[in-house]
């Protein structure tokens, strides 16, 4: 596809926008993979030219998340390569079998992780982190691995399960498990970038230009959400989650 500069422009108010919500609480594949469909990108070289644009923006995040000390080290360090192998078994499996049994599962489980953060007013309020159990790094080691595997077969929900998994086991916050979101994500979408890049599904130009748009909206939005904190986070994540459940 050649470049034009219209379906650039088109691509970058929608994907800036994408990168500033998906920093913020994720989900922001809703905006921005629709709208490489609607500049005429076939499936699969959306798909992959996607993963490049959000690889990179996410990176941008991740890192203004660390220096804003969001990001705990010990935590991640020790799910990193779970993440990273799901992801790759996930893209792997994709190839041989039909997603349509998975998305039934996928929305059921977002309905409720919808239901429960909304009556549960002071979920991710808080952070009550008092370091890891043997327990809780066995949790996290199987929830890592399970949603890395999610993100490279199906993907759409993969921030709001982390976001929601991170609170929950290790007693984050919204904005510590927003941090720290970033950082697994970046495993399984490295590993999904690589599988695209592999079969050619990648036009480096439009990827790589927009990659630059969504990187200034990835550092507005993390920005945001480090400022405002817990209480901006939550609602945005409450919205993001209830669009991705509309849309499945």
């Amino acid at each position: 596809m050649e470049f034009d500069i219209v379906k650039f422009l088109i691509l970058a108010v929608f994907c800036f926008i994408a990168a500033v919500v998906d920093a913020i609480s994720g989900g922001g594949g809703l905006i921005s993979l629709p709208a490489y469909f609607a500049v005429g990108f076939p499936p699969h070289m959306a798909l992959g030219t996607n993963k490049l644009s959000a690889f990179l923006s996410t990176f941008a995040s991740a890192f203004k998340f660390w220096k804003a000390k969001k990001v705990n080290v010990e935590i991640v360090s020790k799910l990193f390569v779970f993440s990273l192998a799901g992801a790759v078994l996930g893209v792997k499996t994709a190839v041989s079998i039909d997603t349509k049994y998975f998305k039934p599962i996928s929305f059921g489980i977002l309905i409720l992780v919808f239901l429960y953060a909304l009556k549960n007013k002071s979920l991710g309020e808080n952070n009550y982190y008092r370091g890891t159990t043997p327990k809780t790094i066995v949790l996290g080691k199987i929830m890592a691995f399970c949603l890395g595997f999610y993100d490279g077969f199906l993907g759409p929900g993969t921030a709001a399960f982390l976001m929601f998994c991170l609170i929950k086991i290790f007693k984050l916050d919204f904005s510590s498990a927003s941090g720290n979101t970033k950082i697994l994500n970046l495993s399984s979408n490295f590993a999904s970038l690589v599988v695209f890049a592999f079969l050619g599904k990648l036009n480096w130009v439009y990827g790589i230009s927009i990659a630059i748009v969504m990187t200034f909206g990835a550092i507005i939005g993390s920005r945001l959400a480090i400022l405002k904190g817990n209480k901006f986070i939550k609602p945005v994540f409450l919205v993001v989650t209830i669009v991705l459940i509309l849309k499945m």
